[in-house]
C-alpha cells in the first residue's frame, strides 16, 4: 500500500474511516466536556502513533467547531534516550502543518531523585512532573494524552486482577485541586484505528525507547484482552461502560 501524505487530511481529503475516527474523537470531547471555548490544550507528545493520531485529530476538528481554543504540544527528549536529530525536525514540522505551538524539553528519564529504581511507574510519574512544571509556567490547565480504549481496557484489568480495585485512567482527570485536568480525547477509540493511521499516512512516529516495552504487564495482557474480544467483539466496551464516567464539572 502507498503511504499518503497527512497534508492531504489538513486540505481536507479525509476519507470516511478517518472522519469517523476524527468525530468518534469528537464524540468523547463533547460527552465529558474536555475542550471550552477559548481552551488552551497542550498535547503530550511522546511521538508515538496515537499522540500523533490524537494531534491529528485535535487539529482538524477545530477547523469545524464555531469555538476557538490554542493547541500547543510538548515533547520529552529522554536525554538517556535522545530521539534522532532527523525526526526532531519532522515533528516540528508536522506539529506546525498543524498549528500547534510544539516545544521539545530535554529531560533525564532515570533523575537522582529514583535512587537506582526504575519502573513503569516512576517513569509515568516523571513525564506528568515534567508536563505539569511546564503547565504551571505558562498557566496552561488543559493536558490532552493519546490513551486509547485499548489502555484503558488494560489498566482496569491490572488494577482489578493486581490490585483489587476496579479502577482506571479516566476520561477527564483532575489534579491539584482541579488546578489541572487530564483529557483523554481517544478514550472510546480503538488502538487499531491509530495503527492503521500510521501505516496509512505519512506521520513521522518515532518510537519511544522503553526498556520494558514488550515485558510489562501491559503487554502480557493484551493477548488474554484478544481472546477475550473473540469471545465477545465488545468486551473493551463493557468494560468502558462498567466505570460509568461522569463528565467534566
Amino acid at each position: 500500500m502507498n503511504t499518503l501524505l497527512y497534508r492531504t487530511l489538513i486540505d481536507g481529503d479525509i476519507p470516511p474511516w478517518v472522519m469517523r475516527f476524527i468525530k468518534h474523537t469528537g464524540k468523547a470531547i463533547n460527552t465529558y466536556s474536555m475542550i471550552r471555548e477559548h481552551d488552551t490544550v497542550l498535547l503530550s507528545a511522546s511521538g508515538g502513533k496515537d499522540s500523533l493520531a490524537l494531534a491529528l485529530a485535535l487539529s482538524i476538528r477545530r477547523t469545524w467547531l464555531p469555538i476557538k481554543y490554542e493547541l500547543k504540544a510538548l515533547m520529552i527528549n529522554w536525554i538517556e534516550h535522545p530521539i534522532p536529530e532527523a525526526f526532531r525536525e519532522k515533528l516540528t514540522t508536522f506539529f506546525t502543518d498543524l498549528g500547534y505551538d510544539f516545544s521539545i524539553v530535554d529531560e533525564h528519564q532515570y533523575p537522582a531523585s529514583f535512587n537506582g529504581e526504575f519502573n513503569c511507574y516512576l517513569c509515568s510519574r516523571n513525564r506528568r512532573r515534567v508536563l505539569f512544571n511546564y503547565c504551571e509556567e505558562h498557566n496552561i490547565e488543559l493536558v490532552a494524552m493519546g490513551h486509547h480504549l485499548d489502555d484503558l481496557v488494560e489498566t482496569s484489568l491490572m488494577n482489578l486482577c493486581f490490585r483489587a480495585d476496579f479502577s482506571t485512567m479516566q476520561p477527564v482527570q483532575p489534579f491539584f485541586d482541579g488546578k489541572i485536568h487530564i483529557i483523554r480525547p481517544m478514550i472510546e477509540i480503538h488502538e487499531a484505528v491509530t495503527r492503521r493511521l500510521a501505516d496509512a499516512y505519512d506521520l513521522p512516529v518515532v518510537k519511544p525507547v522503553c526498556p520494558y516495552d514488550q515485558t510489562n504487564i501491559r503487554a502480557r495482557l493484551k493477548p488474554i484482552i484478544g481472546d477475550l474480544c473473540r469471545l465477545d467483539k465488545l468486551s473493551r466496551e463493557h468494560i468502558y461502560h462498567a466505570h460509568q464516567f461522569t463528565g467534566r464539572l
